[in-house]
């Protein structure tokens, strides 16, 4: 045997010891464990991370990489490394914005004592504090429309001629309800991510949920540093332009259909980008939940900020592997949709100019899909008075109140109408109006059988998520257990509305309903009056053909983006190899402890470097310029304002836009 690697037995007592119950550092040591140990130990890691933090801060004015945002712009180099020649992308920057209610902080104030007084602050600028987030406070409320920041957990009623998401699903609730329990003064977090999942900003939810004023500092903030041609995906985007559009941000964003405007299949240039990067790091985020709920403020924001560096090393570590098993990725899925797509083609009689004229009229049947006119929604509430009217005089005798009540309706209704003579059942008008009758009711179940459905379905991907805990998983099982019979029973009311139509409309089955992975299959329900049956794009085969068009359009723009990231990573290795040498000998001159310092943090990066041209340089398939390019200048100024304007527009989109895509 020639072994490699040897692990000493010290380490490996050291990595047995530390899953021990009691502090392992006791067990190490051959002492037993008092609780001053503790805290003693806990201002020793102060002072050190005090230290570590001075010697940082010096490192980085030798390499010149203390001007403002500094970190922002360089935290991904794939992302925000910009060069001369690149080609020109929809998008200039792709980032994910979500929140997350694990890394709660109890209020001292619970336990009837005073808060010991910690004047420290947080050291790093990943935090955005709560003044420059309370400049948002009530900003949508005060452009005149209190329901846009009316986000909740439920459906509401709504007219069912209504299409539009954000009338329809709320996300976290009304403002005024938007309140954590008095228990806790933080009661999570918010947090911004490129799209390789480089934690960029962060900022505390004080004493609420999700409120608007969160995600609008964060996007302010991305604005300033990065340019306005960018894309941002946040899990309510539709909900959130409506509200962005009302701030102060407003120009910035663009209000347009939701099921086939925000979703990225069909936004050019969002490429494979999953929008889901906040997820992956609340997902390692939430271990510090139990080390950080009873903490001090600088304590909690310390361990969470020790966290996120780390994260952020622990990224840049796989950044070349992420860029390669993407790259791979696109490359296959772009062989296989066009073998798949030219069998269809051949098979239907399709050109890919049909794809996006498919989409459209998709998009223009959904969009007649509208509140019928006044006098329509009042003939209906007519006819459905009538009725009550109706069985009123039936049961007259016993039911004296409620036809006085239901001739006073009649009464009022047929002023609203200018009715001359009260109508008849049977008559023409009375007809039409009822079937309208039968059609609300249809929606109307139609409705509450999709609150299940996506309820379920945002269930199930809870539970698969890594790091959900097991008595969240027992809750989130039982729940769906109970809402499978609950959907069942939908489905059996919106079968009787859906045949009690004229024509009928086609009955759903369990099977059919756990196979809908999206909120946009129940619109094809809901009928209007128009009949889709016999068009193009609503019959499977073509639905499946346009959706396989479209992901290799994604798959092809994936690409496109993988070819500049990867030259952008590779000059910025180069770049960097170079500029840190220079310093180091120069360091060695002038300060030889720190510039010893510097070299041995590099050594490290030159590993990880080293890594990445093996990884880089075989790549399967690959496209783009080898080599190295040259990196613009526009972030050599420290002002803001120079960074923002020096980003160009792309052509083809929208000027000054981001883009808020619902994944």
């Amino acid at each position: 045997m020639y072994p490699t690697v040897a692990i000493s037995l010290r380490t490996l007592a050291a990595y047995r010891q530390i899953h021990q119950m009691c502090p392992p550092l006791c067990f190490l040591h051959d002492i037993p464990y008092w609780p001053y140990l503790c805290m003693q130990f806990l201002a020793a890691y102060d002072i050190y991370l005090e230290i570590a933090h001075i010697v940082n801060k010096c490192l980085q004015a030798a390499l010149n990489h203390d001007m403002p945002n500094w970190r922002l712009l360089n935290s991904c180099p794939a992302c925000f490394y910009k060069l001369q020649d690149e080609p020109t992308l929809e998008f200039d920057w792709l980032v994910s914005i979500d929140g997350n209610n694990s890394l709660k902080h109890w209020d001292s104030a619970i336990y009837g004592t005073t808060a010991c007084m910690d004047s420290r602050k947080a050291h790093s600028d990943y935090w955005i504090g709560p003044t420059a987030v309370d400049q948002f406070k009530g900003e949508v409320k005060a452009q005149g429309d209190s329901s846009l920041d009316d986000w909740g957990d439920e459906p509401i009623k709504t007219d069912p001629g209504s299409l539009t998401c954000i009338s329809r699903w709320q996300n976290a609730g009304p403002e005024t309800r938007k309140k954590m329990f008095s228990v806790f003064h933080e009661s999570g977090i918010f947090i911004a991510a490129c799209r390789h999942r480089f934690v960029l900003l962060a900022c505390d939810m004080i004493q609420s949920g999700e409120l608007a004023k969160y995600p609008l500092a964060l996007i302010d903030k991305l604005l300033t540093v990065y340019g306005k041609n960018g894309a941002c995906a946040y899990d309510i985007g539709c909900a959130f332009s409506k509200t962005l559009t009302n701030s102060s941000l407003g120009p910035h964003a663009h209000n347009r259909k939701c099921q086939l405007v925000w979703h990225p299949t069909y936004i050019l240039g969002t490429g494979h980008s999953e929008g889901e990067g906040c997820e992956h790091i609340f997902s390692a985020s939430n271990e510090l939940a139990r080390s950080t709920r009873h903490v001090s403020p600088f304590h909690r924001h310390q361990t969470i900020e020790e966290h996120f560096a780390f994260w952020d090393a622990d990224k840049y570590a796989v950044l070349s592997n992420f860029l390669s098993n993407h790259y791979r990725e696109a490359t296959k899925q772009i062989s296989v949709l066009m073998a798949e797509l030219a069998i269809i083609q051949s098979e239907l009689g399709l050109t890919d100019a049909d794809f996006p004229c498919f989409l459209k009229e998709e998009h223009d049947y959904l969009d007649g899909l509208k509140q019928p006119p006044e006098k329509d929604r009042l003939s209906v509430w007519y006819v459905e008075i009538n009725n009550t009217l109706s069985q009123a005089r039936i049961w007259v005798d016993s039911s004296y109140t409620k036809l006085q009540h239901a001739e006073a309706l009649v009464v009022h209704v047929e002023a609203l109408l200018a009715v001359d003579a009260q109508w008849e059942i049977g008559d023409q008008e009375y007809n039409h109006f009822k079937e309208e009758v039968s059609l609300s009711k249809y929606r109307s179940a139609l409705d509450d059988l999709e609150c299940l459905v996506v309820m379920r379905l945002f269930e199930l991907s809870k539970l698969s998520l890594s790091g959900t805990g097991y008595k969240l998983c027992q809750q989130l099982g039982k729940a769906l257990q109970w809402r499978s019979e609950a959907i069942r029973n939908a489905i059996n009311r919106y079968n009787v509305q859906a045949v009690a139509l004229n024509p009928p409309r086609q009955k759903v089955s369990w099977k059919d309903i756990a196979g809908y992975s999206f909120l946009g299959k129940f619109d094809l329900l809901r009928h209007s009056r128009t009949d889709i049956r016999n068009s193009d794009w609503a019959t499977p085969a073509h639905r499946e053909a346009t959706t396989k068009y479209f992901k290799l359009c994604r798959a092809c723009k994936e690409i496109t983006r993988l070819n500049v990231e990867v030259r952008c990573l590779r000059t910025a290795i180069h770049n960097e190899e170079l500029h840190t040498s220079t310093v180091i000998q120069d360091l060695h001159v002038s300060n030889p402890q720190l510039g010893n310092e510097l070299r041995c943090q590099w050594c490290s990066c030159m590993a990880i470097n080293a890594i990445h041209s093996f990884r880089l340089d075989r790549i399967p398939g690959f496209s783009g310029t080898r080599g190295v390019g040259v990196r613009l200048n526009q972030f050599t100024s420290s002002s803001n304002d120079n960074a923002d304007s020096a980003r160009p527009t792309c052509p083809g989109t929208f000027c000054a836009s981001v883009r808020y895509l619902m994944f």
